[in-house]
């Protein structure tokens, strides 16, 4: 079996505010994680991620670890901004480019992982001479932001290819109510309770094995719930959402990356959820300004403008707001924040904060980690030696809003 490696270049290092706990290769984009993704398309098993020094030892369920010491000639390096369409591609190419540029290449001969740990390295010149090409499907994430813009197209195109392969049956089979001319799936195993529409007028829906969703429920295509997901009621429209996540309320245009949970009122829009995010009830992100002009998100070098007309707020891993929160337009919440501002959040708020203002302290390692590992306990996951480094490593090397 081919083997990958998946590389985390400069520009996906600034994808905050999820490049301080995790590598871009473990983003939920679309319907999948990057990771899985290529494992899918090239039939292959990914057995390492190069990234920054501080996520050494990121660990979380299936990811594969930091890679250390040489990557074997014949390994796929691959840029994990490269999302590819989920078909699948010649396995055996030497380079595979997506609209025109270099996304993945097999290694001619071994690379040291501390060549190309800086982020700088370019893939392409790892290929040999004479290497073959093949041209896949894909988007490019060029901004942390395109994994919202191009949301509905990559979920319009990964439903029905999630679909292939599984035992489904239709909504209306599963005891819900259809519209629209678009397949609404069901896989065994999932279960539909009265009440529930799935409407299919705009693009497929799956429903994965283990979900629940609840009466009084819309599910609005394209729109994907991973397993054990649990929706909860309302309007979920243009979503993913991950395994084990909690949701109900108003939700459109937004991907709950796993174990996350926004069990009550509220709207939610056009945003991203990192993994063990919770959103206290009537927590309501902003996704239009009020002059409908393009929003502005803040990035490690400064405030870039999107050129997007919606855009929610982005919450890093273990970030959670309170009851009432309200967050602006094109917000960030950095990983670990424990924000209780009322009324209007900043627009920016530094990862680890506690309570969220510019001036706000540092939320207590320790006392962080205890929370982290009652909350994972719950969903019956535990935190591991490792994981404390990697946290308390992120902790460590955090950013400050100035």
């Amino acid at each position: 079996m081919n083997t990958l490696v998946l590389f985390d270049d400069q520009t996906a290092r600034a994808f905050e505010p999820f490049a301080l706990t995790r590598p871009v290769s473990e983003l939920r984009a679309g319907t999948e994680i990057v990771r899985r993704r290529w494992e899918t398309v090239l039939g292959a098993e990914a057995t390492g991620f190069i990234g920054a020094a501080h996520l050494a030892d990121f660990e979380e369920l299936d990811a594969p670890p930091y890679t250390t010491g040489t990557i074997a000639a014949g390994t796929i390096l691959v840029n994990a901004r490269c999302v590819p369409a989920l078909s699948t591609a010649d396995p055996w190419a030497d380079v595979w480019t997506c609209r025109g540029r270099v996304a993945a290449v097999r290694l001619s001969r071994g690379v040291a992982a501390t060549a190309i740990r800086d982020g700088d390295y370019a893939i392409e010149s790892s290929a040999g001479g004479g290497a073959s090409s093949t041209e896949i499907s894909g988007w490019w994430l060029d901004d942390v932001w395109d994994l919202i813009r191009y949301l509905g197209e990559m979920l319009a195109s990964d439903v029905p290819s999630r679909v292939e392969g599984l035992d489904t049956i239709s909504g209306a089979e599963a005891g819900g109510a259809v519209v629209g001319a678009y397949a609404g799936r069901i896989e065994r195993g999932a279960l539909i309770e009265p009440y529930v529409v799935f409407d299919a007028t705009a693009g497929p829906i799956l429903v994965r094995r283990g979900a629940t969703v609840a009466p009084f429920t819309r599910l609005v295509g394209p729109c994907y719930v991973g397993e054990d997901a649990t929706i909860g009621g309302g309007k979920i429209a243009n979503a993913s959402i991950g395994d084990h996540c909690r949701v109900h309320g108003e939700v459109s245009t937004t991907i709950f990356l796993g174990h996350a949970n926004k069990s009550h009122d509220g709207f939610v829009g056009h945003s991203y959820l990192g993994r063990w995010t919770n959103l206290g009830a009537s927590t309501v992100t902003s996704n239009l300004k009020n002059t409908y002009g393009s929003v502005a998100f803040w990035s490690p070098s400064g405030m870039r403008d999107t050129g997007m007309q919606f855009l929610g707020t982005f919450f890093g891993d273990h970030a959670k707001t309170a009851v009432g929160t309200r967050l602006t337009t094109g917000g960030v919440v950095g990983a670990g924040a424990n924000v209780f501002l009322p009324p209007m959040t900043p627009k920016v708020i530094s990862p680890f904060s506690w309570g969220g203002s510019p001036d706000a302290p540092t939320y207590d390692l320790d006392r962080f980690l205890a929370v982290a590992e009652r909350v994972m306990s719950r969903r019956h996951v535990a935190l591991s030696d490792r994981a404390r480094r990697w946290l308390t490593a992120a902790h460590a090397a955090r950013w400050q809003v100035v």
